[in-house]
């Protein structure tokens, strides 16, 4: 069997370890498709995984990355054959399965999507796990009846990658978007993507009353904790908040009072195991909805043997926006 290029995650006495090495193939383990993995992207749960910070990853050795973009060498998978091109989120790839920090992947062919029509395999991993989360947030609050003129969106974590996608998502359907960030350097950034507002994260970090001032109609939260509590205590009669992400905290210090006194919803978006036809009509309409340019603005990218030096980064929220990862 050959090798390939690969960062392995492995833990010994001394504790968690990461390494760009060679990795045998006959080591990939079950699935019914093989991949040449030609893109992957880094985010924050890759930067757990790289770091140890966080237990994410649930077997060793490991190789981290959570998504790919790729062609299929061999299948035995009837919705796939080689020279397709394809796209894996989630599905604990990266965590338990062999991830995508690699040349080669082996996995579940009812784990991939077909590559959308009108998205480059760079484009899409630019979207990655992060913006397509921020699709599904976006399909909440459409479906949950919420429109433009019901009030401002509100998006924390602005300049990290779901909050990029989200604002330009937000702001090219017509919303009027308050982009919240602690990086004041950032404010020209986030205005170029379509916010037309930017607030100071601090003003939504410390404990708040359980019902504030209505200001947002609707939100996407990467932060938790008491970032999403202020929110959904500001949220407007009938408005909603989907929640994502954790960079502030799993706690939730709120009260009923948004849910009972204003009939404020709040969505948990899972975007691991979303179920295929969810998963592929989120990825149509990442591929028709989000501009391209705006994309290109938010992505930057490094080679394979790069992203290791970028784990500690993506924690810290030095990462702006989204980073593609090249690979073959």
């Amino acid at each position: 069997m050959a090798t390939f290029k690969a960062w392995v995650v492995e833990k010994g006495e001394a504790g968690q370890n990461l390494r760009f090495t060679d990795f045998d193939e006959a080591n990939l383990m079950d699935g019914d498709v093989t991949v040449r993995v030609t893109h992957s992207t880094l985010n924050y749960k890759d930067g757990l995984a790289m770091t140890g910070r966080s237990p994410v990853v649930r077997r060793f050795p490991m190789i981290p990355g959570i998504d790919f973009s790729g062609v299929v060498e061999s299948s035995e998978h009837p919705d796939y054959k080689p020279g397709d091109a394809v796209v894996l989120t989630g599905w604990g790839v990266g965590e338990s399965h062999l991830g995508a920090y690699a040349e080669r992947a082996r996995v579940r062919g009812d784990w991939l999507v077909p590559l959308p029509d009108g998205l480059k395999p760079e484009e899409a991993m630019a979207v990655g796990t992060a913006g397509y989360t921020a699709m599904l947030c976006v399909m909440a609050l459409d479906a949950h009846g919420l429109r433009p003129s019901d009030g401002p969106a509100i998006v924390t974590g602005a300049s990290g990658g779901v909050g990029s996608v989200a604002v330009a998502l937000l702001a090219r359907a017509g919303w009027h978007v308050i982009a919240v960030t602690g990086r004041a350097g950032e404010a020209d950034y986030l205005t170029s993507l379509g916010a037309s507002e930017i607030l100071d994260r601090a003003e939504l970090a410390n404990p708040g009353k359980p019902l504030a001032k209505e200001r947002w109609a609707a939100g996407i939260d990467a932060v938790g904790s008491t970032t999403l509590a202020n929110l959904l205590a500001a949220t407007k009669a009938d408005g909603a908040i989907a929640a994502c992400g954790l960079a502030g905290g799993m706690d939730l210090p709120t009260s009923v009072a948004p849910f009972i006194l204003r009939g404020v919803s709040l969505f948990g978006i899972n975007s691991v195991t979303t179920p295929l036809p969810k998963r592929r009509q989120a990825w149509a309409r990442i591929a028709k909805e989000l501009d391209r340019d705006l994309l290109a603005r938010m992505t930057s990218t490094v080679p394979l043997a790069q992203v290791g030096a970028l784990a500690e980064d993506i924690l810290a929220g030095r990462i702006r926006g989204r980073t593609v990862v090249t690979i073959g």
